[in-house]
């Protein structure tokens, strides 16, 4: 298999065992070589960032398929390097969410997803940038940021979606949101909003729908701002999520957009595809039209 390399990363879903990341790194190597190609193309990530290097490299080799194994955070570096270029990115998915590719119908056996990136087919989809920084799925502001920051500061321990739940319950009762300005166009409103999600796909994954009219290609991102209430009725509220109802909880605006701008007497802390990080004061995201080439299953 000319042109095609696979990039692993080590943590996600093992906690990093490395006899897991081992056993995916000899799997996709046996996969390559099984198909007549070069099984050096291989590599497993040793830090943060590597992803994105390693992704770079291969473009600059003129590879025409990168195979992020991983979650979300390993598709965000992948795809970041691959964004406007004619490289497609093909997604093994092993996450604690794996939204984008629960969104593309991406298999979630290893073998059946490499297969994918082999015989899929090429879908072009849009990114969202906030502050020159890619993301392809959901950015979030707020209660959704301050869980990801949790969530990485617990380090390869205990991963998954459990611990995802189990930080927001521990984290939901104290959580006081900051005072946020939102600002799309000439229209602006001042809020302590819960949180705010800034969507191109539809879901955080395991079908937690917070933008269930979110498209990946309509040139447009989804903001979605839930406002601040109790702890008790909002987790009354979480099952909504889950079924796609939460345009029916009291409380909760939706609004497609190109731009948007968000500002706070306070420096924001958000996420782009789970992957926390500090920002300034002022945050600016729009929408990236056509920036990715990904594989998806090929149509029966």
């Amino acid at each position: 298999m000319a042109g095609l390399t696979v990039i692993i990363n080590p943590i996600s879903g093992t906690g990093g065992r490395l006899d897991a990341a081992t056993a995916r790194a000899r799997q996709a190597a046996g996969f390559i070589a099984s198909r007549g190609g070069d099984p050096s193309s291989v590599f497993v990530t040793e830090r943060p960032g590597h992803a994105r290097d390693l992704a770079a490299a291969a473009v600059s080799r003129g590879d025409s398929t990168v195979v992020a194994w991983g979650g979300d955070g390993t598709m965000n570096e992948v795809g970041s390097a691959l964004a406007f270029t004619s490289t497609s990115m093909a997604i093994v998915p092993s996450g604690s969410g794996n939204g984008l590719a629960r969104e593309l119908k991406i298999p979630f056996d290893a073998a059946a997803a490499l297969d994918v990136a082999r015989t899929g087919r090429d879908r072009v989809i849009d990114a969202g940038e906030v502050d020159g920084r890619l993301f392809f799925n959901l950015a979030g502001i707020g209660f959704d940021a301050h869980v990801a920051h949790r969530f990485a500061a617990g380090g390869l321990g205990r991963r998954g979606f459990s611990r995802y739940l189990e930080i927001t319950l521990r984290e939901l009762a104290t959580y006081q949101p900051e005072q946020i300005t939102i600002t799309v166009g000439s229209s602006s409103v001042t809020t302590s909003a819960l949180l705010v999600a800034i969507a191109n796909g539809r879901q955080y994954g395991n079908g937690a729908l917070v933008a269930p009219r979110a498209q990946l290609d309509d040139g447009r991102l989804d903001v979605i701002v839930i406002a601040h209430r109790p702890a008790l009725r909002a987790l009354c509220q979480i099952p909504r999520v889950f079924v796609g109802r939460i345009a029916d909880v009291p409380g909760v605006t939706m609004q497609a957009v190109e731009a948007v701008t968000i500002s706070s007497p306070s420096p924001l802390l958000y996420h782009l595809d789970g992957e926390p990080i500090a920002g300034g004061l002022n945050l600016i995201a729009r929408s990236r039209p056509r920036a990715l080439k990904i594989k998806v299953p090929a149509q029966r």
